[in-house]
Formats: structure tokens, C-alpha cells, sequence
């Protein structure tokens, strides 16, 4: 559990610091330690809608989802996920 909150904090100052990329790869080394925590779901789903990477949030938000299915800071970030998608979806030449 230490190493796992060591490596949750670095994955905190590496989002203030908007390093979004280190961050969401010192989540996924959290998750190799405890795939039940759900903040760190959450927060890297939060890192990958700031990569625009739309599809691997929403599938973190569902993850979450499973396990608390009322997860406010989950379904926010799904929300987002979904729009970014539309818009993406728009955008696409011959749509």
C-alpha cells in the first residue's frame, strides 16, 4: 500500500503540473498494485480526456461504474468522454 500511494501522489503532481501522459502511467502502475481502487480510474480517465483520448476514459469510467455505480466524478467524466466523441464523430471527413 505504501508503493501505492506513493506512485497515486506522484500521479496527483504530475496532473498539476498537466503532465497528463506520466500521469496517467503512474495510475496504471497503481493499478497493477489494486485494480479496486476507483480514484485512480477516475483520475486517469480524467488524464486521457486531456490527451483526447476519449475511448480508453470511458472505459475507465465503466470500470468504475461496475464496482460504484453512483461514482459522481465517474459518470462526469464518461459524460465528457461520450461528448468528445460526438464531436469527434462530426468532425470526420464524410460524416
Amino acid at each position: 500500500t505504501e508503493k501505492f500511494k506513493r506512485l497515486k501522489n506522484e500521479g496527483n503532481d504530475f496532473v498539476k503540473m498537466g503532465e497528463y501522459e506520466e500521469a496517467a502511467n503512474k495510475y496504471s502502475e497503481c493499478m497493477k498494485l489494486n485494480t479496486e481502487e476507483c480514484t485512480v480510474y477516475t483520475n486517469r480517465a480524467l488524464c486521457y480526456l486531456k490527451l483526447y483520448k476519449y475511448e480508453e476514459a470511458k472505459r475507465d469510467c465503466d470500470h468504475v461504474l461496475q464496482i460504484e455505480d453512483s461514482n459522481i466524478k465517474a459518470f462526469y467524466r464518461r459524460a465528457l468522454a461520450y461528448k468528445g466523441l460526438q464531436v469527434r464523430k462530426k468532425n470526420m471527413p464524410g460524416s
